[in-house]
């Protein structure tokens, strides 16, 4: 149950692009900088190498049930509730099942990391994995969210996990800069999966009203039915930065 009554949520203003082609670093940048809500290219890798990147999660040794709350299987490793120990700990051992992912493919996924890494060390800005003393993150991790309610993954924002990661981690440290999201879809249903994006940016005292001030996960659909919502079709072979 919520901690205390539920306020009204603040509006505050959705911009989204949406073009078909390659993700290009400027891009990323006006997402980053909140120039941008969120961006959406369509048809920004192969048919083929989504279907290649399917078969392999689909047929992972790594792929694993979540079992923290949030439905959904996974190849990789998740900060989600883990300190960090047990998160690097993860990060390493499914290294390998990560990386297996792309098998021989040109990766998708490290060739935008890769881009933007050049783009802002030329700005003198440094972009790297996360890391610590107890090991450093995977470039990605892969997820399949199997919630069989309105939403196959709730409502939620990334930024109270992030925030309340804990001192062994850098993840608090950035939480007062722009928090993204950069989703590669290789696989979407025929029907559903859309992204919607809510006219809102969760403060401190919103996320104690649907007691979730350390996760961001659930927002009940009570909470949000008065706040203006968009919604991106996503397909396979598309790229989302929100």
């Amino acid at each position: 149950m919520p901690s205390q009554i539920s306020q009204v949520p603040a509006i505050s203003p959705v911009s989204i692009r949406e073009r078909i082609g390659s993700i290009n670093t400027a891009e990323i940048i006006s997402v980053l900088k909140g120039e941008l809500t969120a961006l959406h290219i369509k048809q920004a890798f192969s048919t083929e190498v989504a279907e290649k990147i399917t078969t392999n999660f689909v047929g992972s040794a790594g792929l694993k049930e979540r079992n923290d709350g949030v439905p959904g299987q996974y190849v990789g490793a998740s900060h989600y509730r883990k300190d960090a120990a047990t998160y690097f700990a993860d990060a390493e051992a499914a290294r390998p099942y990560v990386n297996a992912l792309f098998g021989n493919l040109v990766d998708p996924v490290r060739a935008v990391f890769g881009a933007l890494k050049r783009e802002l060390h030329s700005q003198g800005i440094e972009l790297r994995l996360a890391r610590s003393e107890r090991g450093k993150a995977n470039v990605c991790r892969a997820l399949s969210w199997t919630g069989t309610g309105m939403f196959s993954l709730a409502p939620h924002d990334d930024v109270a996990q992030v925030l309340w990661a804990g001192n062994d981690y850098e993840l608090s440290a950035v939480a007062h800069n722009t928090v993204a999201a950069l989703n590669f879809y290789p696989s979407m249903p025929e029907e559903g999966g859309n992204l919607r994006l809510w006219s809102h940016k969760p403060n401190v005292a919103d996320r104690k009203s649907q007691d979730v001030e350390t996760t961001g996960y659930p927002y009940s659909a009570a909470y949000l039915e008065a706040v203006p919502c968009r919604e991106i079709q996503l397909k396979a072979g598309d790229i989302a930065l929100i």
